[in-house]
């Protein structure tokens, strides 16, 4: 492959997941026209990328730098745009209850990612749509969970204290993941 990416063929990409990213540090190429959208979809020259196995071979080479989004190949490296979060949550699973439960995200390019503390949930505030949870899958890549997952979320939340205050938030695999404290949910106290 010329051009953007030409260190692509050296990538083998299977079943095994993504490349080892972390360890290259090839030179920066500069910005290309690629983009992923707040809904998940991946852009190329203003058009979609219609191929879903070519979105994961992408996805398997993505990372967050300190000051962008890059694709790395062995040979080089190039900065992409993400909008928000650079995968979607599309599916839960969930074994056990409470506090014994243990969550797993699947992302919209079929990575499961066990919730845990070494794959954080957290909630920031949306503009319009309230909280938004976004859970880690691998670096500093998160994926921003989808608004209907959302509220399996807060079907399996419980109430905890931390510090002397009590949260409403969420188990998985051990830990707790606060969403919001006791006292802005008047609803539920």
């Amino acid at each position: 492959m010329e051009g953007p990416l030409r260190g692509l063929n050296q990538v083998r990409f299977a079943e095994r997941g993504p490349a080892p990213v972390h360890l290259w540090n090839p030179p920066y190429c500069g910005e290309i026209d690629m983009r992923i959208a707040r809904d998940g979809t991946w852009f190329y020259n203003g058009s979609p990328i219609g191929r879903p196995a070519l979105v994961k071979l992408f996805s398997s080479i993505l990372r967050k730098d300190p000051d962008r989004y890059v694709l790395v190949t062995p040979v080089e490296r190039v900065g992409i745009t993400v909008e928000d979060a650079p995968f979607l949550g599309v599916e839960f699973s969930r074994d056990g209850e409470g506090e014994g439960q243990v969550l797993k995200l699947r992302t919209n390019v079929d990575d499961w990612v066990e919730i845990s503390e070494d794959n954080p949930l957290r909630f920031e505030p949306g503009e319009r749509e309230g909280l938004k949870p976004y859970v880690r899958v691998r670096g500093d890549l998160w994926a921003l969970v989808k608004r209907a997952l959302f509220y399996d979320l807060a079907a399996w939340g419980l109430k905890r204290e931390i510090g002397g205050e009590d949260f409403f938030g969420v188990w998985s695999a051990g830990a707790f993941f606060p969403m919001a404290p006791m006292r802005d949910l008047p609803d539920f106290a």
